[in-house]
């Protein structure tokens, strides 16, 4: 009896530390590049680790290398950054970042997604060319076609970018030595300048120098107009209706007319006596 009591004492406890270590779990951080994951060789790039669980540590990995991350101190939430300047080929790789309360570093949250920081300018450009043109409007599609030149590389990535976002728009594998890209339902917003660039699928992730750019505008499209027929024929219906109301009018007004005319005739007529 007294066995059965300390094999339940025991399987309460360890479910009560289960349960809190369940409480302690932390939820996993995002990682962001500025001003972008895609940066030309010998500029500068900052890595942020954000999370909204304050009084944190943050650690950078990299390959095995670990980094500190410097917390911002007017931050409202947990954030660090990490910055990079004077990038070359060997910043290039997938980053995550992960952190653990200060003064606890036993429980830590899981990592981020991984970041692929890309450094360009290690192979010549591509070209970027749309397949139609003329102006877009607002719900087309536009297909994007990216091509390197006939070199050699091995396996490639073709990554698509815009002047102004922090990511690429898209990533697609090659198909020979070029791909499409389609932007499906453009709107206002997808307006801007485009370009693209290629690199290899694995380390060390050197990437081609960018396209020249692409100016995409979208114009919003004009309201449409749509001839309901039902609502026409009331309308003519209607038209008529009142016509012939009116017209009907000016008969009986002509009829009783005539008839006024015509009871007074004979009377005018009677000879003098």
């Amino acid at each position: 009896m007294l066995s059965k009591l300390l094999l339940l004492l025991c399987f309460r406890l360890c479910v009560g530390q289960a349960d809190g270590g369940r409480a302690e779990a932390l939820p996993k951080p995002s990682l962001r590049a500025w001003p972008s994951s895609v940066v030309p060789a010998r500029s500068s790039v900052t890595l942020r680790c954000g999370t909204p669980t304050r009084d944190v540590s943050f650690a950078l990995r990299k390959a095995g290398s670990v980094w500190e991350m410097v917390q911002s101190p007017d931050s409202t939430e947990g954030q660090a950054e990490l910055h990079l300047p004077d990038v070359k080929s060997s910043h290039a790789g997938e980053y995550t970042c992960e952190y653990h309360r200060k003064g606890n570093p036993h429980v830590s949250s899981g990592p981020s997604d991984a970041l692929l920081l890309l450094v360009t300018g290690y192979f010549r450009k591509p070209s970027l060319q749309a397949h139609r043109s003329g102006a877009v409007t607002e719900g087309q599609e536009v297909t994007l076609q990216c091509q390197r030149p006939a070199t050699e590389l091995g396996p490639v990535m073709f990554a698509l970018l815009k002047a102004g976002s922090a990511a690429p728009v898209q990533v697609r594998p090659s198909a020979g030595r070029e791909t499409d890209f389609s932007l499906r339902n453009m709107s206002a917003g997808d307006s801007g300048n485009y370009s693209c660039v290629y690199y290899q699928a694995k380390a060390p992730f050197l990437a081609s120098q960018a396209s020249p750019r692409l100016e995409i505008r979208v114009a919003a499209s004009p309201p449409s107009i749509t001839l309901d027929y039902t609502t026409g024929n009331h309308i003519r219906l209607a038209l008529a209706a009142v016509i012939m109301v009116i017209a009907g009018a000016f008969l009986l007004e002509a009829w009783c007319t005539q008839r006024m005319k015509d009871s007074r005739s004979p009377e005018l007529e009677k000879p003098m006596e």
